[in-house]
């Protein structure tokens, strides 16, 4: 079964997805998915492991994963490998943190290390390219994004997440002191907590905004290097989609912001 996704918002023309797998954007698993984000932190397995197996079944909604070459920009411990590689994807990872692909034991093959900002893969290299709640983790966003468009292949899927700044899980364990500015939430956390954050903003966490991402969606569009499949909130329930159309509220009620791109 085909459909095709209207993206009359950004004024790009429809582009046809697969749909071989059994996503569906509902209400009620929007509150599955927001139960589970309670265990992030007192059990990253359970949290990670439930979420990959959504976003296999996401991306399995734009795209047959069998035979494909994903590379997950950010990939992590390895709960997103197993998810993809289930699915019949052949997985690569990059991360620019060792300890990060480690998570789960051993290096995996096919893992990388590096900058997303400076993807260490040829031009045109993979079917697909994947990145989960990393974008707001470098300090030059849409180089990042670029480099995903530049090492995918013609008729090749970059499906692109981040955690939105104004949203309410926006400074990260920070949240929700980060709407005072994320500097003061950085320093409330030290001082509450006698250490850090993990996520430093300024250092390893940045403001990355919805407006941020519609206008870079508009403008790659532009250059005819892209189909914009679609823009939507990822954890948000298909019907809640004309909240991206409303500048201000957009912001507080999208928690993350997919990007889904072909490249030509």
């Amino acid at each position: 079964m085909r459909r095709t996704l209207p993206v009359g918002h950004l004024g790009c023309g429809p582009v046809t997805p697969r749909a071989d797998e059994p996503f569906r954007p509902t209400l009620r698993r929007s509150v599955r998915l927001l139960r589970e984000f309670r265990y992030e932190q007192p059990d990253p397995a359970r949290f990670y492991t439930a979420l990959a197996q959504d976003s296999a079944a996401q991306l399995g909604h734009y795209t047959d994963l069998a035979g494909r070459v994903l590379l997950d920009v950010g990939g992590g411990p390895g709960y997103f490998r197993d998810a993809f590689t289930a699915a019949g994807a052949t997985y690569l990872a990059l991360d620019a943190d060792a300890g990060e692909l480690a998570g789960m034991g051993e290096i995996a093959v096919g893992t990388m290390i590096g900058s997303g900002m400076r993807l260490p893969v040829r031009t045109g290299a993979v079917d697909v390219c994947y990145s989960s709640n990393v974008l707001e983790h470098v300090p030059e966003p849409w180089q990042m994004a670029a480099e995903m468009v530049r090492v995918t292949k013609p008729g090749g899927l970059v499906f692109l997440s981040w955690t939105t700044w104004y949203g309410p899980w926006g400074g990260h364990e920070t949240a929700p002191w980060h709407y005072l500015g994320g500097y003061w939430a950085r320093q409330r956390y030290a001082r509450t907590h006698g250490h850090q954050p993990k996520n430093k903003y300024g250092e390893s966490l940045f403001g990355v905004t919805v407006r941020e991402g519609l206008d870079w969606a508009r403008a790659v569009g532009r250059t005819g290097e892209v189909d914009v499949v679609e823009v939507t909130p990822r954890y948000n329930p298909s019907w809640s989609r004309w909240l991206l159309r409303v500048p201000g509220l957009r912001e507080l009620v999208t928690w993350n912001l997919v990007l889904v791109l072909r490249k030509r």
